[in-house]
């Protein structure tokens, strides 16, 4: 498609000068330049299908060079990237070297907020706009939330914080779900372009304005005014006074969010309002894509695919949905075993989950805090709940899994996917810290599955055997061993260290989980170096076996950890404590081999692992130096 204003320099002037009709063309080219480039490189696709009009309509009324735009996630920010100077870089998304998936400070000037998890935004255009007014700046500050971002906790404290303080800001609702109640009737559609029409607004202001003047009088009045108000919408919207009005700030809309001059009109009736406005746009995920739109879950986040028929060039297996097979098996025999998602049951596993067993299977939306607090309702009362969230995710659930959960030493299960790299999505979604973190738990059990069978393993025998809390960390993708066969048949077998290899007794590697194969491959490197030793690969990971691994390592001077996540509180620095509390291998030296830092660029997993030393030919070189 040749594209007659796409990749030309879109100015706000230029922006702001557009007939409707060059709009619609520009709208075009970018939903073009979305798929063809998300088809390649994969992405986030229906969200961002979903708002192009809603950006463009944005960037028409709002400066983007002036004004601050804030985004919550950032899974819909492909078509203000291109709108905002990176069309000649938009081919490199998500690749290493590229822009970023989402929006980053370090990117571009015209990125107010890095973002990558939920519900953040409110807060942090908040913040921005206290900044404004203190520094006494003239500029709009505009954040753009799904529906689905307000079902985390902060939103609302956000929101409570804003209607209270009456900051001048602008939230706009982009509604893709309908999860907010939908007006109907004719009625309904005339009153909300009532509401934000100019001359409404402006009445609206001078009428307060004037009965504020008359004292007690106005502002009884103006009680009565709005009890009134309120009496025909609930008789024609058949329900109450908006929330958002109930907590402080204006409410308008619906509006169609597929309707550039629609949202235009609308953007400049509010945009002088001095009180914090939200504005409800309704959109369709998927737009103009007839696969995404027919179903957006399954392009949500996708990999590279084939646009013509839309099919995936990946394989289906991956550890994924290895977890959402071996929990159904389980879930066969048990009938008090109940999984827990966090909005993202497809993403975890736990679709075959949900449709097998629906009456055990809960959905508690964007609100990892609530999932795990309301599964440790649900342990102390006798069921086992398995809760399935991504390891970047569950870090905002620090303090209450060890409040409500591993205070109480209650049996939750925790299935903590894309451990470890994640590849495109980068530093904000990596699974670096859960080995940290986990480790910092009372009562908490940890298993770092090396493979399919070996993850099977290890959630059998943390549902079957394990009293107390239990966390199962497996990274993103398929499993890289060629023969999937565990090193043991017996699940029991997992809370045992397990010798890969024995070449000799010049040195000891301990690797864990996944990193087997790299630790294994570097072992072969190794010995063609002249230096032959031991290799031993460790599923349970806290607490560490350390009685058998002493027994192993017994008489080995140098013993090398290596493990897919920070140096900082890791497996390496517990291995290393028992072992020095061990007589028989006191005098070993232990070397701990992890990444240096979380903040690791968007890449393939496989180069993100050789940036961060974890790749087989980096951890023959770390030994080498030491033993030579």
């Amino acid at each position: 498609m040749d594209y007659r204003f796409l990749g030309k320099a879109m100015t706000p002037e230029q922006l702001s000068s557009m007939s409707d009709k060059d709009r619609n063309i520009l709208c075009a080219e970018l939903r073009d330049k979305i798929l063809n480039t998300v088809s390649q490189n994969g992405g986030h696709l229906a969200s961002n299908l979903g708002v192009v009009e809603l950006t463009v309509a944005m960037l028409s009324v709002f400066d983007y060079k002036r004004d601050s735009i804030v985004f919550d996630v950032g899974h819909q920010s492909y078509s203000y990237k291109l709108l905002t100077g990176r069309f000649e870089r938009f081919d490199t998304l998500r690749r290493k070297g590229g822009i970023s998936g989402f929006p980053r400070i370090s990117e571009s000037p015209y990125d107010a907020f890095d973002t990558g998890h939920s519900s953040t935004s409110i807060s942090a255009a908040l913040g921005i706009a206290r900044a404004r007014d203190l520094n006494k700046e003239q500029k709009y500050v505009v954040v753009l939330i799904g529906d689905g971002a307000l079902t985390g906790g902060l939103s609302y404290e956000a929101i409570n914080d804003l209607g209270h303080s009456k900051t001048k800001m602008l939230v706009i609702l982009n509604d893709n779900e309908m999860s907010i109640d939908r007006n109907v009737g004719g009625l309904s559609k005339y009153l909300s372009k009532l509401r934000i029409s100019s001359g409404y607004i402006s009445a609206k202001k001078t009428t307060e304005s004037f009965l504020k003047r008359l004292g007690i009088v106005g502002r009884a009045l103006i009680r009565i005014i709005i009890a009134i108000k309120d009496f025909f919408r609930f008789l024609i919207y058949r329900k109450k006074p908006s929330m958002f009005e109930d907590l402080g700030l204006n409410y308008y809309g619906p509006v169609d969010g597929h309707n550039t001059a629609q949202l235009i009109k609308a953007f400049k009736a509010v945009k002088d309002i001095d009180d914090p406005v939200i504005i409800h746009v309704l959109t369709r995920k998927g737009k103009g894509y007839s696969f995404a739109e027919n179903n957006p879950s399954d392009y949500h986040g996708v990999s590279s695919f084939d646009l013509a028929c839309g099919v995936s060039k990946t394989g289906k297996g991956s550890y994924t949905t290895a977890f959402g097979g071996a929990l159904c098996e389980l879930a066969e025999k048990n009938h008090k075993i109940v999984a827990v998602s966090a909005a993202m049951s497809q993403g975890t596993g736990l679709e075959p989950f949900s449709m097998r067993f629906p009456s055990r299977f809960f959905d508690c939306g964007i609100a990892e805090e609530h999932c795990v607090t309301m599964a440790g309702g649900m342990a102390v009362s006798g069921y086992i709940p398995v809760v399935a969230i991504y390891s970047s995710f569950l870090q905002r659930a620090y303090d209450q899994m060890i409040s409500d959960v591993c205070f109480m030493n209650s049996h939750v299960v925790f299935a903590i996917d894309r451990a470890g790299f994640v590849g495109a999505d980068g530093h904000t979604h990596h699974g670096l810290l859960d080995l940290s973190y986990l480790n910092s738990m009372v009562n908490m059990t940890v298993f770092a599955p090396r493979d399919y069978r070996d993850l099977r393993n290890c959630l059998f025998y943390a549902v079957n055997e394990v009293k107390g809390p239990v966390a199962l960390r497996y990274p993103r993708g398929s499993s890289p061993f060629e023969q999937d066969a565990a090193l043991y048949d017996d699940p029991a077998d997992c809370i045992r260290p397990h010798v890969v290899s024995r070449r000799g007794s010049d040195f000891a590697v301990i690797s864990i989980g996944k990193l087997c194969l790299e630790a294994e491959r570097s072992m072969a490197e190794l010995e063609n170096e002249g230096f032959c030793g031991l290799h031993i690969n460790l599923s349970l990971v806290k607490p560490v076996p350390a009685e058998l691994i002493c027994e192993l390592v017994s008489g080995i001077g140098n013993v090398f950890t290596v493990e897919e996540g920070i140096l900082s509180g890791g497996v390496g620095e517990s291995i290393g404590r028992e072992l020095a509390d061990c007589s028989s291998s006191s005098s070993c030296r232990v070397i701990n081999i992890a990444a240096g830092s979380p903040l690791i660029k968007a890449s393939t997993p496989d180069d993100q692992l050789r940036t961060a030393g974890l790749d087989s030919e980096s951890i023959t070189s770390r030994i080498v130096s030491i033993l030579s």
